[in-house]
């Protein structure tokens, strides 16, 4: 059976998380230590973008720890080939293409 005492301090802290939220929507979190290198960084981008600080710091979160949304297609891989390391013109694109071997269309 629960005390009194602590049917009541359930309310209250039900009551004060909803006052402490109220207006704000989402969750929140404090983030304490943070170094002074980071925070540099994080203030720099906002104010280079125009975001507010906040925003940067839910964008970068999200970016280190969601799954990205965008896809990568691989469907053309066995087709395209693989370019050697250090080549970078277009002559030596062509003279490796042109090595490459011919299968006939039979």
């Amino acid at each position: 059976m629960q005390s009194i005492a602590s049917a009541v301090a359930g309310r209250f802290r039900s009551q004060a998380d909803s006052a402490y939220n109220a207006g704000m929507p989402g969750i929140q979190y404090t983030i304490r230590r943070v170094s002074p290198t980071l925070d540099a960084e994080l203030r720099r981008e906002a104010s280079e973008t125009g975001r507010t600080l906040n925003a940067v710091i839910v964008q970068t979160l999200e970016d280190a720890k969601l799954p990205s949304t965008a896809s990568e297609h691989d469907d053309l891989d066995w087709f395209i080939g693989l370019m050697p390391a250090g080549v970078g013109d277009e002559a030596d694109a062509q003279a490796w293409l042109d090595a490459l071997p011919v299968e006939s269309a039979a």
